[in-house]
C-alpha cells in the first residue's frame, strides 16, 4: 500500500509500529532476561511427515532476547536516519520495506526454536541483502556486489544445509532442545567419507562453521563485505552493526551445546578468527575509500568474535557483538552523513579539513573510532581488552599465537582509524570547490540518532559489563553451554597487570605511528613507496587486498565460466543432447521425407507417362474408328 499512502503516509504508521516494537523488546528483555526465564512458544505445526516434524516455534531465553534489543534498537536508529538520508529518493518507499523486511528475517533467525526455521531467517537476511545492495539497481558495480555477497552466501549456505542434514540424519530432530539433549550420545559416533572414516560432530561442526564464514566474511569468503558498500549507507550500517554478519556468530553461541564436543574444530575456529581480525586490519590500513575502511574493520571484529567463540567464551563473544552494534553504526551513519553532504565523495583523499563543517559527525567518527580501538572506558574497551586478557591466559601455542595476532590488530586498527580521522577532519583539503560550497551538516532527526549512538558508545559497555560477562552472573543461564574444562574466564583476572597493559600500549603506538607517518613524513614516505619497487609492491598488495579477488577470478571463476562454456554448453546442451534430442528427429524426419518426396516423385512419373500412354492410344482409338465411320 505504499504507493497509495505515499510518504508521509508510510513515516506515519512505521514510526508508531517501531516505537511498540522497542517498548516490546525491553519489556520481553526484562520479563525474560533479567529474570532468567525461558519461553518456548509453538506457533503451529510447519512440515510433518510420518515421525519427523517441524513446527513454527520461538525461542525466548536470554540469549535471543539480548539479541532481538538490539537488533531492534539498530533497526529504529537506522529507519529515522534513512527518512532523512533516503527521503529524496524516487525509491524512497521500497528501501523502508526493504529495511523492514530484513529486520522480520533477522528477528525470525534470532527466535528460532529450530535448525530449519533459524535457516529461513538465514537464507532471508541474504536475500534482503541481495535487495538492499542492489537497491541502486542502475550502477552496474552495485549489481555485481550483490550478486557477489549472494554467490559467496551460497557457498557457505550450502555447507551450512549440510550439515543440518547431517544432523537429522542421527538426531531425526531439529529443535534446540532435542538436539541439546542427544549430543552427548553422539561423541563417538563416526561418518565415512570417501572411505575415510571422521568424527560425526566434528564433521557436523566443520560443515555449520562453513556457513559462520559465509555469512560472518572470515577470511576465503570475505571479500563480499567490502564490495556490499556499494548499497546506501544506511544499509551497511544495518548490514554490519546488528543484522547479516552477526547472524554467523550468533549461529556459533547457539550451537555452544554442539561445538564444545568438537575441540578439534574449536581451534580451527579459533586460528581462523585470530587471522582474520590481523588480516582485515592490515588491508584497511591502505584503503582510500571511507566506507571500505569501516567495512574492513567490521571484517576485524567479527574475527575477534569468532575466535572468541572458538575459546568456549560465547558470552564475552556475544558481549563484544552487543558493543560493536553501536559504535559502529555510529561510524557507518556519521560517514554517511558525510558523504550526503560532500555531494556522495567517498575517497578520503579528496576531504580534508572538515572538522569545521562537520562537527557532529566528526564527533560521531571520533567517539566511533576510539571505541572500536578499545580506548579506555569506552564501549570497545570493555570487551576487547578482554578478550585478549582472556586469550593469552589460555597458556597454550595457539592461543600465544593467537594473542600476538590480535594484538598486531589492535595496533593497525588504531593506525587506521587514526588515519582516517587526520585525512578527513584535519589534513589540508584536498575537495572540490562545489563540494565545499555546497557541504551541510545533517538535520536534527540524524543528530538525534548520532547522539543516541554517541551515548552507546559510550556508556554500553560499562552500563552491561557485569550483567553479560561479570564474574558469577548467570545471565545467559542455560542459554550458552560451556564444558566445565573450557571455562577459564576466572584465570584472566590473575593475569600480571603488565600483561594487561599490552593491548593499550600497541593502541596508543598505533596511533602514535600513524599520525606521524600521516603529518609529519607523508610526503617522504609517498616518495619512498613511488620510488622503491619492492615497498610499492608490498603497497599494491594491501591496497589490492592481497588479490583475492583476481586470484578467485582466475583460478576458481574464469575455470568455471570456461567448464560451463565448453563442458555444459558445447559438449553436452549444444552437442550430445541436441544430436540425440531435436537434431536427431529433424535429421530423421529430413531423411525420410526426402526419401518419400523420391519415391513420390517416381510414382507421379510414372502415372504421367502411364496416362500420357493412355491416352494417346485411346485418342489413336477414337481417330481410327471415327476414321472407318
Amino acid at each position: 500500500m505504499g504507493k497509495s499512502l505515499g510518504r508521509i503516509g508510510v513515516i506515519l504508521i512505521s514510526i508508531p509500529n517501531i516505537t511498540i516494537n522497542l517498548i516490546l523488546s525491553f519489556i520481553v528483555f526484562i520479563d525474560i532476561g533479567m529474570k532468567e526465564k525461558t519461553v518456548i512458544y509453538t506457533f503451529g505445526k510447519w512440515i510433518v511427515s510420518q515421525y519427523f516434524y517441524i513446527n513454527w516455534g520461538f525461542l525466548f531465553d536470554s540469549l535471543s532476547v539480548s539479541m532481538v534489543l538490539i537488533v531492534i534498537i539498530i533497526y529504529s536508529l537506522v529507519y529515522i536516519y534513512s527518512i532523512d538520508y533516503m527521503y529524496n529518493d524516487p525509491h524512497f518507499i521500497r528501501f523502508l520495506s526493504y529495511l523492514s523486511l530484513f529486520t522480520f528475517f533477522m528477528l525470525i533467525l534470532v527466535t528460532a526454536d529450530n535448525l530449519i526455521q533459524l535457516f529461513l531467517g538465514w537464507e532471508g537476511v541474504g536475500l534482503c541483502s541481495y535487495l538492499l545492495i542492489s537497491f541502486w539497481y542502475t550502477r552496474i558495480q552495485a549489481l555485481k556486489a550483490a550478486i557477489k555477497a549472494m554467490i559467496i552466501n551460497r557457498i557457505g549456505d550450502f555447507w551450512f544445509l549440510v550439515g543440518i542434514l547431517l544432523l537429522l540424519t542421527q538426531t531425526y530432530n531439529l529443535e534446540f532442545n532435542v538436539i541439546y539433549n542427544l549430543i552427548p550420545h553422539l561423541i563417538d559416533k563416526t561418518i565415512i567419507i570417501l572411505n575415510y572414516e571422521f568424527n560425526f560432530i566434528n564433521v557436523v561442526c566443520f560443515f555449520l562453521f562453513l556457513g559462520v564464514m559465509g555469512k560472518s566474511a572470515q577470511i576465503g569468503l570475505h571479500t563480499w563485505l567490502p564490495d556490499a558498500m556499494e548499497g546506501p549507507t544506511p544499509v551497511s550500517a544495518l548490514i554490519h552493526a546488528a543484522t547479516m554478519v552477526t547472524a554467523g556468530v550468533f549461529l556459533l553461541i547457539r550451537c555452544s551445546f554442539i561445538f564444545e564436543y568438537s575441540p578439534t574444530i574449536l581451534l580451527f575456529i579459533t586460528f581462523i578468527g585470530a587471522l582474520t581480525a590481523l588480516f582485515a586490519a592490515i588491508i584497511g590500513l591502505l584503503q582510500n575509500d571511507i566506507k571500505k575502511i569501516i567495512a574492513y574493520s567490521t571484517c576485524s571484529q567479527l574475527g575477534y568474535m569468532v575466535f572468541t567463540c572458538g575459546l568456549s567464551n560465547y558470552s564475552l563473544a556475544f558481549f563484544h557483538l552487543s558493543n560493536h552494534a553501536f559504535f559502529k553504526a555510529l561510524l557507518f551513519l556519521s560517514a554517511g552523513a558525510i558523504i550526503h553532504g560532500l555531494s556522495n565523495e567517498q575517497d578520503i583523499r579528496r576531504m580534508g579539513g572538515l572538522i569545521q563543517l562537520f562537527p557532529l559527525s566528526y564527533t560521531g567518527i571520533f567517539i566511533g573510532s576510539l571505541a572500536l580501538m578499545g580506548f579506555p572506558f569506552l564501549t570497545g574497551f570493555y570487551s576487547k581488552d578482554i578478550i585478549l586478557e582472556f586469550n593469552y591466559c589460555h597458556f597454550t601455542i595457539l592461543g600465544t599465537f593467537t594473542y600476538w595476532f590480535n594484538v598486531s590488530a589492535a595496533f593497525f586498527t588504531a593506525a587506521y582509524s587514526t588515519r582516517l580521522l587526520y585525512l578527513v577532519f584535519f589534513t589540508k583539503t584536498n575537495a572540490y570547490k562545489k563540494y565545499i560550497i555546497n557541504a551541510h551538516e545533517a538535520n536534527k532527526l540524524t543528530a538525534f540518532v548520532l547522539f543516541v549512538l554517541c551515548m552507546g558508545s559510550i556508556f554500553v559497555g560499562y552500563l552491561t559489563h557485569d550483567m553479560f560477562i561479570g564474574l558469577g552472573s548467570d545471565f545467559f543461564n542455560n542459554s550458552i553451554y560451556i564444558l566445565p574444562k573450557n571455562v577459564t574466564l576466572l584465570d584472566s583476572e590473575f593475569i600480571p597487570f603488565y600483561i594487561k597493559l599490552i593491548p593499550i600500549y600497541f593502541t596508543f603506538f598505533g596511533i602514535f605511528i600513524s599520525f606521524l607517518f600521516n603529518y609529519k613524513y607523508s610526503y617522504k614516505i609517498t616518495k619512498i613507496i613511488l620510488i622503491n619497487k619492492k615497498i610499492y609492491s608490498i603497497y599494491t598488495i594491501i591496497n589490492k587486498k592481497f588479490f583475492f579477488d583476481k586470484i578467485y577470478n582466475y583460478f576458481i571463476a574464469r575455470k568455471f565460466l570456461n567448464l560451463g562454456y565448453h563442458i555444459s554448453f558445447k559438449l553436452i546442451d549444444k552437442g550430445i543432447l541436441e544430436n540425440l534430442g531435436p537434431n536427431f528427429f529433424y535429421n530423421k524426419m529430413l531423411y525420410y521425407m526426402y526419401k518419400y518426396t523420391v519415391y513420390n516423385n517416381k510414382l507421379n512419373s510414372f502415372i504421367i507417362y502411364f496416362s500420357s500412354i493412355t491416352l494417346t492410344i485411346f485418342f489413336f482409338i477414337l481417330l481410327l474408328f471415327l476414321f472407318i465411320l
